[in-house]
């Protein structure tokens, strides 16, 4: 894939610096302004809402420097973008070319941000099953978990709270489902984490657990 974009990007590279391509432009004017110019609006809308998608989610975690980098380089080429639009405020397809831009960047961005998993999620877990026999299960799995009890509507239950970096979350969720499939689950994002247990994976001795004193 790689291989495949660098010599794209060569080829471009040598076509655009070819006379024959100058001349191409020079005889069909339309190429620049109905595909060049809005082509290049969607690529910089994309690429500025993407990083703007992402940096919102790193703002909600606290990260400032990295989120204030982006803030830079997303207004930047923001500016490009616009700035197209409007010296060609007459040709629809840069309207088009930057509305399509705007929500691919938000898909683009989103897919980015769940493909990184940052930060860690609190699991809340609601199960009839009083023994603690899920809890034992995430434990011995290296996953923090805190039994609480309560009363449901069809008698007593066990509340298990477990917080987990977000790319462990589904290896949590099939552990829980697979000891009961009835149980009821939410999630809920963290900001961060002072204490308590959390699981890394450890590349030679599986899991470990990091207790971290307050």
């Amino acid at each position: 894939m790689r291989l495949w974009f660098s010599c794209t990007l060569v080829a471009i590279y040598n076509f655009l610096n070819d006379g024959k391509a100058m001349l191409i432009f020079n005889d069909h004017p339309w190429i620049i302004t109905w595909i060049l110019i809005p082509l290049l609006i969607f690529i910089a809308r994309v690429t500025d809402v993407s990083i703007g998608t992402f940096r919102i989610i790193l703002v909600s975690k606290g990260k400032k420097a990295i989120s204030a980098l982006l803030g830079f380089i997303e207004v930047s080429i923001w500016l490009l973008a616009i700035s197209q639009v409007f010296q060609h405020v007459t040709n629809i397809a840069c309207f088009l070319a930057y509305g399509f831009g705007f929500a691919m960047g938000n898909y683009i961005g989103i897919t980015i941000e769940e493909k990184i998993a940052m930060g860690q999620q609190a699991i809340r877990i609601i199960t009839r099953n009083t023994m603690e026999i899920l809890p034992m299960a995430l434990r011995d799995a290296g996953y923090g978990a805190t039994v609480i009890k309560a009363k449901g509507a069809k008698g007593d239950v066990n509340i298990i709270f477990s917080v987990v970096h977000r790319r462990q979350v589904k290896e949590v969720l099939a552990l829980a489902r697979e000891i009961d499939p009835n149980i009821f689950i939410s999630l809920q994002d963290v900001r961060s984490v002072n204490a308590g247990f959390l699981p890394l994976r450890a590349p030679l001795f599986g899991w470990r657990r990091i207790t971290k004193k307050k």
